[in-house]
């Protein structure tokens, strides 16, 4: 029971275990807000990537012609740029709204023993969610044009899990650094255009070998990418080496944000 007691973090993980109905709650909260007064409700959540696809499939194969080079996973360039885009979104979307949300529960940390981890968790599950249904339009997508889909989509929840836990705890750091300094958020924004930019999503990583090879390999979101890419349209599972070193990535600032958050959450209610 002593050696139990001294483990490193474990009141915060305590917190997980007893805020699971508060989890719940704010996850249920957040994504009722996103629908809420509209006529067909969570339907939009179908509507929107559908949309996203055909726009992408419209400027980019009619009006552009873009075309992909040889050896890519697909020649379906609007396919290769949704399979690109989704996990960037959910990336992207759970860091800007997790930035902030510590901040907007300032009354509640203030006068109550509020267990202000589980915000930015709660952002993440709601995110996933909306996520999971822009991936069924993906496979749904690939198997009407393309006619085939692979085994390998049964991978595609290692990667959703390990895009968590490394957005989870860079999430963490930016909602702990957002209560200290309020320039966070906006610095953030600026952090994730240039980040977009340096991952393969628009482009095919032939573009960036030979060039920016190490944007490749210390990317964890382009890691990501490339996975979302093998399993959904290339019918391959991922190389070992990139598994490794994508947990090693998520697994390691899971632990790095935890940490911080940790530390710097004894002192939230002292400067809110």
């Amino acid at each position: 029971m002593a050696i139990a007691a001294n483990i490193p973090g474990r009141h915060f993980l305590r917190h997980f275990g007893q805020g699971r109905s508060l989890v719940y709650q704010l996850v249920r909260r957040d994504f009722e807000q996103r629908y809420v007064g509209s006529i067909i409700g969570w339907l939009w959540g179908v509507i929107h990537p559908v949309v996203l696809l055909a726009v992408y499939t419209f400027v980019f194969s009619y009006a552009f012609g873009a075309k992909l080079p040889r050896g890519e996973v697909t020649d379906n360039y609007p396919l290769f740029l949704f399979a690109g885009m989704l996990p960037w979104l959910l990336f992207q979307e759970t860091l800007t709204r997790s930035a902030p949300s510590v901040v907007e529960y300032a009354n509640l940390i203030k006068k109550s023993v509020f267990p202000s981890e589980v915000v930015p968790l709660s952002i993440l599950i709601s995110s996933v969610i909306s996520h999971l249904i822009s991936l069924a339009v993906l496979v749904v997508a690939t198997a009407i044009w393309v006619r085939e889909l692979h085994a390998t989509l049964l991978f595609l929840p290692v990667f959703v899990f390990l895009l968590g836990l490394l957005s989870l705890g860079l999430s963490w750091i930016a909602a702990g650094l957002q209560v200290y300094l309020r320039d966070t958020a906006q610095v953030l924004t600026v952090i994730l255009t240039a980040w977009f930019w340096l991952t393969p999503v628009f482009m095919p990583e032939s573009y960036f070998r030979g060039r920016a090879d190490f944007l490749l390999t210390w990317n964890p979101v382009a890691l990501v990418v490339r996975g979302y890419r093998d399993t959904i349209l290339g019918g391959r599972l991922p190389a070992l080496g990139d598994l490794a070193m994508l947990t090693a990535f998520s697994v390691g600032l899971f632990l790095a944000g935890a940490l911080f958050f940790r530390y710097t959450k004894r002192g939230f209610a002292d400067v809110m």
